[in-house]
């Protein structure tokens, strides 16, 4: 029986919503081994001006629980 696990995280970035997915992937990816997929489930921009100035996702990881 195959088992995942979900965190939930959040990312951002100065640049597009994509980078700061692939942000927030490669930084889990430092302590979560495994990561078999991702749900975005917010994205939020912070605004000044005329302009977004950063991005924001919240996501989910699930990856493989490791069986002993």
């Amino acid at each position: 029986m195959e088992l995942a696990k979900v965190v939930q995280i959040v990312s951002t970035s100065h640049e597009s919503f994509d980078d700061a997915v692939n942000l927030g992937v490669a930084n889990a990816a430092k302590t979560i081994r495994g990561i078999s997929g991702v749900k975005v489930t917010d994205w939020t921009a912070k605004v000044k001006g005329d302009k977004i100035i950063s991005y924001k996702v919240t996501m989910d990881i699930a990856f493989a629980v490791e069986s002993k």
